[in-house]
């Protein structure tokens, strides 16, 4: 069984097991204001194991099936070899963490202010799979065209960080950014010639 079944299957059973226990949603979401005090410090990873409603749960984790068994985790394995399971649940469980030290400390003060969800993580796992796959195309159900994964990443970085910046709504975009930013910087000090692939690809692309 895959590291990313692994995952999907546990984070299923808790997210869907907090849907109907209010305090098992309360001890593991996020919450900034009482962590400053040095209490609870594992929220800043157990968040991303639970989630808003049943579609907040079934996006991420599709979006982490389809990315993440026979994509990055492949891809891990295939780089790394037997280390790429380790490297995988490094980038995963890294990425769930450091998307939020951002909003941790902008809300340390702020009572009501929590967070949950694997967005950060999954973000983390998706930008990996686009630097060993810049030219993989994507194709959106509200999007009539298709797009190469390295401009869709540029686009979803740009709107993530401004949006974030906006810091409008409930959806936790500055976590989808930092996440993203994780992914890539995980992988390319895991192996620089990675980063290099991707500027010759795209170099190649274009002249």
């Amino acid at each position: 069984m895959s590291v990313t079944i692994i995952i999907i299957f546990i984070t299923a059973v808790v997210s869907i097991s907090a849907f109907n226990n209010v305090k098992l949603f309360d001890q593991l979401k996020l919450f900034p204001a009482i962590m400053g005090s040095g209490k609870d410090a594992y929220r800043i990873a157990s968040y991303g194991l639970i989630h808003a409603d049943w579609l907040h749960l079934a996006v991420n984790m599709y979006v982490l099936y389809n990315f993440g068994e026979n994509g990055t985790e492949y891809m891990y394995g295939a780089a790394f070899g037997v280390k790429g399971v380790l490297y995988f649940v490094l980038l995963y469980v890294g990425g769930m963490v450091t998307s939020v030290i951002p909003s941790y400390e902008k809300h340390k003060n702020n009572f009501g202010y929590t967070a949950v969800g694997a967005s950060g993580a999954v973000s983390a796992v998706v930008f990996a799979y686009i630097l060993f796959n810049p030219l993989q195309i994507f194709n959106f159900m509200f999007i009539p065209f298709d797009i190469p994964a390295y401009i869709f990443g540029a686009l979803y970085m740009t709107i993530s960080y401004y949006l974030a910046k906006q810091n409008r709504g409930n959806i936790g975009h500055d976590a989808h950014f930092f996440g993203a930013l994780f992914g890539i910087m995980f992988t390319i000090l895991l192996d620089k010639d990675i980063a290099i692939r991707f500027i010759e690809i795209l170099k190649e692309r274009w002249i």
